[in-house]
């Protein structure tokens, strides 16, 4: 019941790799650190993955499965917080990401869309503030009103047809099998307590919400929280033809191919003790999501899964992706509040590009040293 339905399919091993010296050591196995390695390898350098658990395992497997354009902030509120500029390339970079993503996927990726939509009146206006932000962008969104379909009631939805719906596990580990055949090494179920134990020059944290102790700075500038999710049974009725959510992200809910539904969120029913590491589900939450899903449905389905994973959240809402400051041969990509599926796919390749000396304007945004304070 505790295994997330993402990683609840056989799978074949990764071949772990015979690597002894290897210029960068990355941490964290989940989709940033196995595209990260991938994109190394590919330049020329030799690397090894160490996870505490097995590829995907940690955030990357324990999702609600989607892949969405852009960051954990609205777009309108991204234009006024970060710039018109900087928002706009992060939402072009991340339609960019989410092409790559298509091509290397495979079956585990569908482009079915999404639907973001308005929960009360003051919703409704928030997004449409956004959706005429996209569109005097010139970027596609389509506004809907006709939601007589979904119950509870809606007030408006945004519609993005490029988005879409993951099997994260299984693109996860699809990504390692590319990566080992390039040379890269895995170490699973390897937990690392401290940098000073690595050998190598250049070492990388691509842990999101769960590298908590490896650099006190880090602990201050991520902050872990927990996301709790279940899968029903597969249904017959065909009801939601691409993922949904809203509350702010709050409440997020998909029909996967064979018919079950996915659905997570609730967090802010218990925001205090939802801001945790502690990978575990919790009865208020896990009663939110089964009211919910009678609310969807009109009836309760036998729930097959339910589990709990932890994400990265930081104050601005953006990841941190570059060399950590004052720490020599110390990278990071990490702390996707919530986003991680395309964000931490982009960032896993933007990380390895700078420590290839590759320069990219994101790098600026992305900075580290924004948010972190020397320890």
């Amino acid at each position: 019941m505790n295994t997330p339905f993402w990683l609840d399919e056989p799978t074949p091993s990764v071949d772990a790799g015979s690597q002894d010296e290897v210029d960068v050591v990355i941490i964290g196995a989940g989709i940033t650190g196995v595209a990260c390695a991938l994109a190394l390898a590919r330049g020329g350098l030799r690397v090894r993955v160490h996870d505490a658990r097995g590829i995907a395992e940690g955030a990357s497997g324990r999702n609600g499965g989607f892949a969405l354009h852009g960051g954990a902030a609205r777009y309108d509120v991204a234009r006024e917080t970060y710039g018109a500029e900087a928002a706009k390339e992060l939402w072009r970079r991340t339609e960019g990401a989410l092409d790559r993503l298509e091509t290397v996927a495979g079956d585990a990726f569908r482009r079915t869309g999404s639907l973001r939509l308005a929960a009360d009146d003051e919703e409704r206006d928030e997004i449409r503030r956004e959706y005429e932000a996209l569109r005097e962008d010139g970027f596609a969104a389509e506004w809907r009103d006709q939601l007589a379909h979904l119950r509870p009631q809606f007030r408006g939805a945004i519609f993005h047809a490029t988005d879409g719906s993951l099997q994260p596990g299984r693109f996860v580990r699809g990504l390692a099998e590319q990566a080992a055949a390039e040379g890269v090494a895995f170490r699973e179920h390897h937990r690392i307590p401290s940098l000073d134990e690595l050998d190598a020059e250049q070492v990388v944290i691509a842990t999101d919400g769960s590298g908590r102790g490896l650099l006190p700075e880090l602990d201050d500038a991520i902050w872990p929280a927990r996301g709790q999710v279940i899968a029903s049974e597969p249904l017959r009725e065909w009801l939601f033809d691409c993922p949904h959510y809203a509350r702010h992200g709050f409440d997020y809910w998909q029909q996967l191919a064979d018919g079950r539904i996915v659905l997570g969120g609730f967090r802010d029913f218990s925001i205090l003790t939802e801001m945790t590491d502690d990978e575990t589900t919790t009865e208020p939450i896990q009663e939110a999501l089964d009211a919910f899903l009678v609310e969807l449905l009109g009836y309760m389905p036998e729930v097959t899964h339910r589990w709990a994973g932890i994400f990265g959240l930081t104050q601005d809402l953006l990841p941190l992706v570059g060399r950590v400051p004052d720490h020599e041969g110390i990278w990071i990509a990490a702390g996707y509040s919530g986003h991680g599926n395309v964000l931490g796919f982009m960032c896993g390749e933007l990380v390895a590009s700078a420590l290839l000396g590759e320069g990219d304007d994101l790098l600026e945004l992305f900075s580290p040293a924004r948010l972190l304070v020397s320890g």
